[in-house]
């Protein structure tokens, strides 16, 4: 096992596709992922699982059933499990996701949105 520095600037600069999230290391039975949103998601939830939602550039709005929240760039956000949500970002906001291996983007939805994460 190699023990090494991750940097943010640097992996985002490896691709440019949205929605299609990338991982960048391992914690525990956790990835850590990175992924460039623009415009909006897709209503979802997870059953089992919690997300956390830290904007590296730019700024992102989850959209809740009774409010909106605003994440702007060096905060982040935890959605605890079986909340559901919807991603928005007006802008192109570059976000870092910690959950659980078994996350599927889509959570609850299975659609043309719904992918694999990949290692870079």
């Amino acid at each position: 096992m190699q023990i090494e520095t991750i940097n943010l600037a640097e992996k985002f600069s490896r691709f440019s596709e949205q929605w299609q999230p990338k991982i960048v290391g391992e914690l525990n039975d956790a990835y850590v992922k990175l992924a460039k949103l623009q415009g909006e998601f897709v209503w979802h939830h997870h059953d089992e699982e919690d997300e956390l939602f830290m904007v590296i550039k730019g700024r992102l709005l989850i959209k809740l059933r009774d409010r909106d929240l605003w994440i702007g760039e060096g905060e982040l956000a935890i959605i605890p499990r079986g909340v559901e949500h919807c991603p928005v970002a007006v802008e192109e906001a570059h976000v870092l996701m910690l959950e659980p291996k078994s996350t599927r983007n889509t959570g609850n939805v299975e659609n043309e949105r719904t992918v694999e994460a990949e290692w870079i």
